[in-house]
């Protein structure tokens, strides 16, 4: 059963002479971690924002976890996703636990119960001396986490996340580099974007390779390693599809 199905997805934004998305097709399966990678420019962030309904695209079929993304099905898709932007999705003058009741409200938390659950995952991520701490005065590693636990407080089976451990430290990418991985061993699918490519290898079992709004190639790391004998690792075959030009 599929997680995510994409297939032959286009899009061209208003004024833009050239297509951002042109034909992209793929699929991962139910309880994968997967990765859509490319350089700058490849089309990314409007796959995640078609993936999400924030952004229609032009044409093309997009099915989340059995469901058509259409009409119908609107409401049962936002409460399969959960997304988690490259920016911070929090308001900065508001507390760890303001944001986040006031996030858990959306999706119909309410009192006690809501309150338990966020202050279980301020723990885990090792927030909760900060929980009451305006977000503006975190880190940027403490943002990223708080920024995580907004995405699953409805706990989704899909877990989105474009760039989650972009400039944090070690400690706070390791936390949630393992965070991800023990939501996926609950059954949960997860498909981020990264541009640390050694990361993505290490986490993912399946990754995609776009760029100019295409899929280039999809499959296992390690198996796309292997398939090009002079691959040493994923970067390797990520410059052998993509090439060394410098992006915009």
């Amino acid at each position: 059963m599929s997680g995510i199905s994409v297939k032959d997805l286009y899009k061209t934004y208003k004024g833009s002479a050239e297509p951002t998305l042109k034909g992209l097709t793929f699929q991962f399966g139910k309880g994968k971690i997967a990765g859509l990678l490319g350089p700058n420019g490849a089309g990314k962030t409007t796959t995640i924002s078609i993936l999400c309904g924030i952004v229609r695209g032009d044409s093309g079929e997009v099915i989340i976890h059995d469901l058509k993304q259409q009409a119908a099905h609107r409401e049962e898709i936002k409460h399969i996703i959960g997304i988690v932007p490259q920016q911070i999705a929090l308001y900065p003058q508001l507390s760890a636990v303001e944001n986040l009741t006031y996030f858990g409200n959306l999706y119909g938390f309410k009192g006690k119960p809501l309150q338990q659950k966020i202050m279980h995952y301020l723990e885990l991520f090792g927030l909760e001396k900060s929980a009451h701490k305006e977000i503006h005065k975190y880190s940027g590693g403490m943002k990223r986490r708080a920024n995580i636990i907004a995405a699953i407080l409805h706990n989704p089976k899909l877990l989105v996340l474009d760039e989650p451990t972009a400039g944090v430290d070690v400690q706070s990418r390791s936390m949630i580099l393992q965070f991800l991985r023990d939501y996926n061993s609950q059954g949960a699918s997860i498909l981020y974007t990264s541009h640390l490519l050694e990361e993505a290898q290490s986490l993912c079992e399946e990754v995609v390779i776009m760029d100019a709004g295409k899929m280039i190639v999809q499959g296992n790391p390690q198996t796309l390693i292997h398939q090009h004998p002079d691959c040493n690792n994923l970067e390797d075959v990520f410059l052998h599809f993509t090439g060394n030009a410098l992006r915009d």
